[in-house]
């Protein structure tokens, strides 16, 4: 009992502390990581197709058996912001350390949008979104939304398309984190 006492305290303390860290300018940080994906080869062409896309300049995770990750984003159409998103993610499993990343969610028609900004969407917890920055894998719990990332030949060989509409991206921000969890991500939508 005291272990799973001490496992909640360590989680509840990590989580507080992602939500309370100081952050730079939400603008900024919203340019920034834009600008991080417009730069990726893997990502840049689906800034010119995508019907739309969501942000989360970043998303903090940590887990020690229990783990948990929450982020704020925003979701633009046709380049324009039209309004807010709060991703949260739950997951029980062998996991253990912490980890910061940013996360794009390209909507590739207006149906693929309608379905992530209907006020609550959810990923299940099969598969994983395309890593951008090379040895990194980024387990995004995206059931029917995958991509995957593979080494070939000692560079990092990604491939996306959309699967059910939607193509899901990361890039590592910094920390190290090992896995075996099932997990499924959550978002809220507000139109601004």
């Amino acid at each position: 009992m005291k272990t799973i006492s001490n496992t909640l305290f360590t989680l509840v303390a990590l989580v507080g502390s992602l939500l309370l860290a100081p952050t730079a300018s939400a603008n900024d940080s919203y340019s920034s990581a834009i600008a991080t994906f417009k730069q990726a080869s893997e990502t840049h062409k689906f800034f010119d197709s995508a019907y739309g896309y969501a942000i989360f300049p970043t998303i903090g995770k940590g887990g020690l058996g229990i783990g948990a990750a929450y982020g704020k984003g925003r979701v633009y159409r046709g380049g324009a912001y039209t309004g807010d998103s709060s991703m949260t993610q739950v997951s029980i499993g062998f996991q253990i350390g912490g980890q910061a990343y940013s996360e794009i969610i390209f909507f590739k028609d207006a149906q693929a949008y309608r379905d992530f900004t209907s006020g609550s969407f959810e990923f299940g917890a099969q598969a994983s979104a395309v890593a951008i920055n090379a040895g990194a894998n980024a387990q995004a719990g995206t059931t029917g939304n995958s991509a995957g990332a593979s080494q070939a030949g000692g560079s990092q060989a990604a491939k996306a398309a959309y699967i059910n509409g939607m193509a899901v991206f990361t890039a590592a921000k910094g920390g190290l984190m090992v896995e075996a969890a099932l997990a499924g991500q959550s978002f809220t939508f507000e139109a601004q």
